[in-house]
């Protein structure tokens, strides 16, 4: 057993690997610990650099640094999956017909197109609006690739990039990102859409009955069921670090239990703090990796 107490949040998470097309063929990409690799490119600095520098870069290269560039964009919370049953299919069709609308541009004759002679001012003008225009269109396109890029990777890769970017923030919950969005309320709405449909398999409670909180306090939390009927309302506080660390790693809901937190990390053996009902106190609990019944090898679950 490999067991590492407070380790990275992925210690729980197995490898996984796809196959991308790039070039003529198609070349497994893996991601492992916490790192995108890409097998059939030894130097992959080197090729990132070239990328940087305008060159064309093979399609494993891109997605690698399409990787890096989103692995802190919150974004990618409100794309991915929300459970086993969410897919996101993004077929490496949508990826080829994003590419292509990418690289035709947009353009046209302007405001002042229709004149034989536009005032100087004017056109100057026109021509730093078009400019900026330009770039932020090229800058969308390119945001878009990307995002279909790694969406396309399929759901174990979609499970672990959410994590990441969890992780990126689960300290800096009041620190605005580089979009100036809040933190705080894109991680609870990101917790609310994960958390609920885990409910829902826990208790057979209504999902729109579940009301989710970020935890501020010190320990794991607390999950409370009050009232009856339509007034039943679950109500849970959980770290924004549950997201990656439990969420993410497919702990959440292990033998009936909802997991709340990871004592001890590791695969195929954690040792985990696990609830069987609401208002109980948790109990510690170890989990064990055992062969999915999709029969996927690198999608985790867990049995106590």
């Amino acid at each position: 057993m490999t067991g590492v107490p407070n380790g990275p949040w992925f210690t729980s998470l197995p490898p996984c690997e796809t196959l991308v097309p790039c070039g003529q063929g198609r070349h497994t990409v893996r991601w492992e610990a916490g790192e995108f690799r890409l097998a059939s490119h030894a130097d992959l600095e080197a090729e990132l650099v070239l990328v940087a520098l305008g060159g064309e870069g093979a399609r494993c290269v891109e997605i690698a640094d399409a990787w890096r560039r989103h692995a802190a964009d919150l974004t990618v919370l409100g794309l991915g999956p929300r459970g086993e049953a969410d897919e996101v299919p993004v077929s490496w069709d949508d990826v080829d017909a994003a590419e292509q609308a990418a690289r035709g541009g947009a353009g046209g004759p302007g405001r002042w197109g229709w004149l034989a002679s536009p005032p100087r001012a004017a056109m100057a003008r026109a021509a730093i609006r078009h400019q900026q225009y330009q770039e932020e269109a090229g800058q969308d396109s390119q945001r878009r690739l990307d995002l279909l890029s790694l969406l396309a990777l399929g759901a174990e890769f979609q499970v672990r990039l959410s994590g990441q970017v969890a992780a990126a923030y689960a300290d800096r919950l009041d620190e605005p990102d580089d979009y100036g969005r809040n933190v705080r309320s894109v991680l609870t709405a990101a917790l609310d859409g994960r958390l609920a449909p885990v409910a829902e398999q826990w208790l057979g409670i209504d999902p729109n009955q579940v009301e989710v909180s970020l935890y501020r306090d010190d320990g794991w939390g607390s999950v409370e069921l009050t009232g009856h009927g339509e007034q039943r309302r679950l109500r849970v506080s959980l770290p924004a670090w549950w997201l990656a660390r439990v969420w993410a790693c497919g702990l959440a809901l292990t033998g009936r239990h909802l997991v709340v937190a990871v004592e001890r990390a590791g695969w195929p053996d954690a040792r985990v703090l696990a609830l069987r009902a609401p208002g109980a106190e948790p109990v510690s609990l170890r989990a064990h990796a055992v062969s999915h019944p999709s029969g996927a090898a690198d999608a985790p679950h867990w049995e106590i």
